[in-house]
């Protein structure tokens, strides 16, 4: 099905997910068959094409199904070096555009919030979507003369959620190699932000509040959102102007419009992290809106995904990065115990083995918290931590140590700053990272 063509029907029940899981669950056991059948007469068939022909169809599934098993291939294609490129490419188009649902079926979201269609309920409003993703998809609207993004969430995407989970689990821990046991916790983890991310009216309610306390700080731009408008399962707020990443950039902006986005989107993150205690953990090219007023304004969307960071989490990571952790022995062992990436049970050479790799990844994670000024427009940044990443992944001790590790809370963190990251090399910013936030002059 193409990223343009609308859904006339979602499957919503647990046995309609079930049973369209189950045919791609047999779809990718019968690519495996293949595969393995034509290595045994002697004919060519290398892991790259089975990976491709395998994500193919999950991810055509998962957009079928949308929801959390589309959330969590969004989450899986950021992290580049979770699984196969076929897997991590494929489910990139998540970020970005997904099938959307039909007029009848939005008219029958607002009927059941409203009593109303859409059409009653705004001056104008737009039957097909500007955007589809993974939980909701956004329409264009307006009422008293303003324009307005309303997001209309899927059915049955927050009763499914466990359910969701617990059909993709077989196969994601097969093409992973872990088992139930070493990830429950982190499961756990997703699960609990995902069902957070289906209640529109805590989203309201953290938008308002982060929008609030953010408001000093230069160069960044909020919806408003109207309660009125909106119910548990729609979300109404400003239209805010500006364009995504990849269309932004291809208006060739100047370099001091890339380096003010850049701080913006640092001062953003940095004030959130330290101050607020608490991230915008869904920093994907999809949630930012760019524009050159003012020499670079950044329209922050989508408040779905908030990571709370516990004091002694935010402690563990803090100090992690600190440049005075990774050249002491001693204090580093302190604190991946603390953090129970160590364990006291472990041998001697496995606790040597996480300290090499910790103390290497840590050096390079960490570089941009360790220099005033940081270029993330230099590609080899980036191009070494995929590179670390593959390093990791191949190494044989390693690769017989796949247990995770570490505290579940790390899952949003590290997700986070993995897409920072991304964002600022994407946008080929140099930004200063020290310091306080730059903010704005009354």
């Amino acid at each position: 099905m193409s990223a343009d063509q609308p859904l006339t029907s979602l499957p919503t029940t647990k046995v309609a997910r079930a049973a369209r899981f189950a045919r791609t669950g047999l779809n990718v056991g019968a690519n495996y068959v293949k595969h393995y059948a034509k290595r045994a007469v002697g004919a060519e068939s290398s892991m790259e094409d089975l990976h491709t022909a395998n994500a193919a169809e999950l991810y055509g599934a998962l957009s079928e199904m949308k929801g959390s098993v589309l959330k969590v291939a969004q989450m899986l294609a950021m992290e580049k070096n979770m699984l196969p490129t076929a897997y991590s490419d494929q489910f990139a188009q998540a970020q970005y555009q997904t099938p959307p649902l039909s007029g009848p079926l939005v008219t029958k979201a607002f009927r059941d919030a409203f009593g109303k269609s859409p059409f009653q309920v705004f001056d104008e409003f737009e039957p097909a979507a500007r955007q589809a993703a993974s939980i909701g998809q956004v329409h264009f609207a307006r009422k008293d003369g303003r324009d307005l993004a309303v997001k209309v969430q899927y059915p049955g995407v927050a009763a499914s959620i466990k359910s969701d989970i617990n059909l993709v689990k077989p196969i994601a821990l097969r093409v992973m190699g872990l088992n139930e046991t070493q990830v429950r916790p982190y499961l756990e983890e997703v699960e609990a932000r995902l069902i957070e991310e289906t209640d529109y009216a805590l989203e309201l309610r953290r938008g308002q509040e982060i929008a609030a306390r953010c408001a000093h700080l230069a160069y960044l731009q909020f919806p408003r959102y109207y309660p009125e408008l909106s119910s548990p399962r729609i979300l109404t707020m400003d239209w805010l102007p500006g364009q995504h990443l990849k269309e932004f950039l291809a208006t060739g902006p100047s370099q001091a419009v890339r380096n003010q986005l850049g701080q913006a989107l640092w001062d953003f993150y940095q004030f959130q992290l330290n101050e607020l205690r608490q991230v915008h953990a869904d920093p994907h090219p999809g949630n930012f809106l760019m524009r050159d007023e003012d020499g670079g304004t950044l329209g922050v969307l989508d408040f779905g995904c908030v990571k709370e960071v516990p004091a002694d989490v935010y402690h563990q990571f803090t100090t992690l990065l600190a440049p005075e952790t990774f050249v002491d022995e001693a204090r580093l062992q302190a604190l991946l115990t603390e953090a129970n990436v160590l364990r006291d049970s472990d041998p001697a050479p496995m606790q040597a083995l996480y300290l090499r790799t910790l103390r290497a990844s840590l050096e390079l994670v960490g570089r941009p918290f360790r220099q005033p000024v940081f270029d993330f427009g230099d590609p080899a940044y980036m191009a070494a931590l995929y590179a670390l990443g593959d390093d990791l992944m191949a190494d044989p001790e390693l690769r017989q140590q796949r247990e995770p590790r570490g505290s579940a809370h790390f899952i949003y963190l590290n997700r986070t700053y993995v897409g920072l990251f991304a964002l600022l090399t994407e946008l080929g910013a140099e930004v200063a990272t020290e310091g306080k936030q730059h903010i704005l002059h009354s």
